[in-house]
């Protein structure tokens, strides 16, 4: 797991050094994540989430897992705190995981940096990958 944190710190890092405003970013990966092709998800644990430019005043992030190929299905998310730092650590909330039927399916973290924990957006931004 040390491996998978310095990997995720590394991720968070890039560009950080340049000094130069940047976009608020997430980065995750299905790495260790069971198996799942039934279309019946499982309710798994978050992953581990490199952020970076994370806006100045954010107090919570959001985070909602979409199915591109089946939108209107509800993957579910959580609110984390945040209080800084580089990486959100994986288990703060609980979700269904990807599980498509037929092929991959293009899954998309969608996170929204806010003020409170029921809302104040600040910024919002979205990192997608292929599962399985």
């Amino acid at each position: 797991m040390t491996k998978f944190f310095t990997r995720m710190a590394l991720i968070a890092g890039l560009g950080l050094a340049a000094g130069h405003a940047h976009a608020f970013e997430i980065n995750f990966t299905f790495d260790g994540l069971k198996l799942c092709t039934s279309g019946n998800p499982n309710t798994v644990k978050s992953p581990a989430f490199a952020v970076r430019n994370v806006p100045a005043g954010t107090k919570y992030i959001r985070f909602k897992l979409v199915d591109r190929d089946v939108p209107n299905y509800n993957h579910g998310g959580g609110v984390v705190a945040y209080n800084g730092g580089k990486v959100i650590a994986p288990g703060q909330f609980k979700y269904k995981s990807p599980c498509p039927p037929n092929g991959k399916h293009t899954y998309e973290w969608r996170a929204t940096a806010q003020k409170s924990k029921s809302g104040g957006k600040l910024a919002t931004t979205a990192r997608a990958r292929q599962y399985p």
